[in-house]
């Protein structure tokens, strides 16, 4: 499976240097000197890793055969992409890869259908899951222990213990349409 793990962003110095927006958990293991990559566009890679570093927060990594500024610059926005297992897991407990999280049936501790989650929202303050409802309406809801009670791979589903309004605002304001 085919994963994004980072974007190349604009050239630093002369030396064939780039920063790089990572979009990966595990930069130390994905983006690590010897990394071979795929590229979006294709045409553009693959990439090998020679060497990366931090500078004033921000990751830079210069690629095999890119040795100036000219070089970096032409990588511009190109995505590094990843072959991952899709067996694998990330090495803390009670951590997911999103592949494993999407499509996962959102249900609640009584066994009541809430939807399917058809993306996740990475914000600053918390991940969100983005759960398509049978009617075809979405419902956010916050990826924190206090609600995901269980995240259970084997049967495909996530067991939520939503607090008052989460899940039910839904069905009283399209109720509430539907009587007006």
């Amino acid at each position: 499976m085919q994963l994004v793990v980072a974007r190349i962003g604009r050239a630093h110095g002369i030396k064939g240097e780039v920063t790089v927006e990572v979009r990966t958990d595990e930069p130390e293991l994905r983006l690590a000197p010897g990394a071979v990559l795929a590229t979006d566009p294709a045409t553009t890679g693959p990439l090998t890793i020679e060497t990366g570093r931090v500078h004033s927060g921000r990751l830079l990594l210069r690629f095999e055969g890119v040795s100036d500024r000219t070089g970096a610059e032409a990588l511009r926005n190109t995505l590094l992409i990843a072959e991952i297992d899709p067996e694998e897991l990330p090495e803390g407990e009670d951590e997911y890869y999103d592949h494993q999280l999407i499509d996962l049936d959102v249900v609640t501790a009584d066994g009541t259908e809430v939807g399917r989650i058809t993306e996740i929202s990475h914000l600053p303050s918390q991940d969100l899951f983005i759960v398509e409802r049978p009617d075809g309406s979405e419902v956010l809801i916050p990826f924190v222990e206090e609600i995901v009670a269980e995240i259970d791979l084997e049967e495909q589903k996530a067991v939520i213990t939503p607090p008052p309004g989460l899940i039910d605002d839904h069905a009283e304001i399209a109720s509430s349409r539907d009587e007006s």
